[in-house]
């Protein structure tokens, strides 16, 4: 999909805030209702917006403690990795996990209540996972710097109002 700069614009208005009324995000991308829903349900078919959530405050949900996890396996066989990945998807706490080039297989975020829950966890959970070889873990001091907007391509967020009038009209 071809995205033009009304597209970036609904884009940014819905990173922003993906609870908008449609009535709203075409006010703030100055267009019509009906055609700003229509590119919506485009942007939404074209699987460019994958689904709306609503971010939480892990502090007020006591969830206290963000920690990385390095994980290395034994072996790196197809297998291994696919075995690996099933059994994290499995828990709640993992909330992203990569797998990384360098010094371990996988990169783990993990959010938990505190140090016993962490315990708990990396004892009952990532040690009895088959081929597990090494576990390390980083502590997260202070979160520096959150975000779920992407960057969008042509600053989308800058656009002025004679380009979007310029897109508009032709």
């Amino acid at each position: 999909m071809k995205l033009d700069i009304i597209d970036l614009r609904i884009l940014s208005q819905l990173q922003a805030d993906g609870a908008l009324s449609n009535v709203e995000l075409a006010r703030r991308v100055h267009l019509s209702p009906s055609p700003c829903l229509v590119r919506v349900k485009a942007l939404q078919e074209a699987k460019v917006i994958q689904r709306y959530v609503a971010l939480l405050d892990p502090k007020t949900l006591g969830l206290d403690l963000s920690v990385f996890i390095s994980i290395s396996l034994k072996e790196q066989s197809r297998d291994s990795l696919t075995n690996f990945e099933r059994r994290i998807a499995e828990h709640e706490e993992v909330m992203e996990c990569y797998l990384m080039t360098g010094d371990c297989d996988y990169l783990l975020r993990v959010v938990v209540s505190d140090i016993g829950a962490l315990e708990r966890f990396i004892l009952n959970q990532l040690t009895p996972i088959p081929g597990v070889e090494t576990i390390r873990t980083s502590f997260a001091l202070k979160q520096v710097r959150y975000k779920t907007a992407l960057p969008l391509p042509g600053s989308a967020q800058r656009v002025t109002e004679s380009e979007t009038f310029h897109a508009i009209t032709g």
